[in-house]
Formats: structure tokens, C-alpha cells, sequence
């Protein structure tokens, strides 16, 4: 079982039908976690904000890219509220960290307090992404697990069990992996997560698990080490 882990997770997994929050999902996520934690992991979350708005689709219709990822990261920064708030709603403790200062609504993102917190027994939710443009909340996730010497980072994805060799939506003879290594991800042009966040994953030698939120029981499957989704990690097995 891995002892400290980074759960990233995409806005559009916090959604619901024309509205941007499922409450049923938050309710289930923050059971899962709660039960993680009473195993004695300590957990971290990076969450996207696509269910709000994404800075690179902002500038396809015009509008300038950088202005556009700020708008992106304070997105992740209400997703990340979203999650405390559904977390203590179950009894956890929590601490909300932003890489934009703004004192009134969270802790800056410092690397030593956001250890102590994972000592102590407190889930930190991680917004604001990188703080700067042009960088996604998957290279947030890569960065954040490495700063806080996380185990592995578990991607949980949105409908989908793992990483295939193509869309198994579209494809029907698209074939799941259930162990690739970082240079695979880069060479098969696979899209798990940018090519910024993958080399970082390697050179920083960080274990990445892809597998489906969708089914219930799934993160403490995960964290409990059983094989479900796909393995990614710097050598061959």
C-alpha cells in the first residue's frame, strides 16, 4: 500500500449534466478519500478546472493565452474549495494551498507546511496550478508530487479504466496497457498527460497509476496497490 500519494483529478470529473458540480460525485469522492485515510495514507488532490473554462481553448477564439490560463487556474482554485468543503463534510481536516497568494481564501502553496499538514493527518487540495501560464494542472500534479515526495501520483480518469493505444471510445480494437515507461508515453505519442509533465514524472523517477474514478471503490484500490488501470514508471518491469 503506498503510504503518501498525489490524486489528480480533471474539473470535468467534479461535473454533472449543464451544471459544474455533481454533488453525488463530490459526496462519493470524499467518502473514498475518508476511507483512504483511515488506512493511514496521507493524501494531497490536484484538480483541473475544465468544467469551468481552459486558457488554451480561450485562445483559440482570440483571447490572449496568458490571461486566459489565469483565468484557468482561478477556475482550479474554486474546484479545490469545492473539494474541502465536500471533505469536511465527512469529518476530515483539510488545508487548501494556492501557488496565487490570496490570504483570505487559502495558504500559499509552501513546501515544508504542505508535508506537516500530510504528517498531520490533513488532506491539502492544491489550486492555482503551477501559478504561472502555459503550464497544465497535469505538470502541477508531476510538480506538486515531487515536491512532497509523494509515491505515486493516481490520475483517475473520467470513464475511462486505463491507457489504451487509442481512443477505445472510437476504436473497438484499441488495446489497454497494463504497464507502459515514461519514454512509451513519449514515443507512442500517447496522451495520458503533456509531454512537460511526463518528462518531469521521469527524470524525477515518479510512479503514475491511470485508472476509472467512475467505479466506486477505485482510489482505495489504487492506493492499496491492486492492479487495476495501467502502471507508468521510468523502467521496464
Amino acid at each position: 500500500m503506498y503510504k503518501r500519494v498525489l490524486l489528480k483529478l480533471s474539473g470535468e470529473a467534479l461535473s454533472g449534466k449543464e451544471k459544474n458540480f455533481d454533488t453525488e460525485v463530490l459526496h462519493s469522492l470524499a467518502e473514498e478519500i475518508k476511507e483512504a485515510v483511515s488506512l493511514g495514507v496521507e493524501i494531497a488532490v490536484v484538480v483541473g478546472g475544465g468544467n469551468f473554462i481552459r486558457g488554451k481553448t480561450l485562445a483559440e477564439i482570440g483571447m490572449d493565452r496568458v490571461q486566459g490560463d489565469y483565468m484557468g487556474m482561478l477556475a482550479t482554485i474554486i474546484n479545490a474549495l469545492a473539494i474541502q468543503a465536500s471533505l469536511e463534510a465527512v469529518g476530515l481536516e483539510t488545508r487548501v494551498q494556492t501557488s496565487i497568494e490570496m490570504n483570505k481564501v487559502a495558504e500559499p502553496f509552501i513546501q515544508r507546511r504542505a508535508i506537516r499538514h500530510l504528517e498531520k493527518g490533513r488532506v491539502v487540495i492544491f489550486g492555482g496550478g503551477t501559478g504561472s501560464p502555459y503550464f497544465s494542472t497535469d505538470t502541477t500534479a508531476a510538480l506538486r508530487a515531487s515536491e512532497i515526495k509523494a509515491d505515486v501520483i493516481l490520475m483517475a480518469k473520467n470513464g475511462v479504466d486505463g491507457v489504451y493505444s487509442a481512443d477505445p471510445k472510437k476504436d473497438p480494437n484499441a488495446v489497454k496497457y497494463d504497464h507502459l515507461t515514461y519514454m512509451d508515453l513519449l514515443n507512442q505519442g500517447l496522451q495520458v498527460m503533456d509531454s512537460t509533465a511526463t518528462s518531469m514524472c521521469m527524470d524525477n523517477n515518479m510512479e503514475l497509476m491511470v485508472f476509472n474514478m467512475n467505479e466506486t471503490g477505485n482510489i482505495v484500490r489504487a492506493i492499496k496497490g491492486e492492479k487495476i488501470g495501467t502502471i507508468i514508471n521510468k523502467e521496464e518491469l
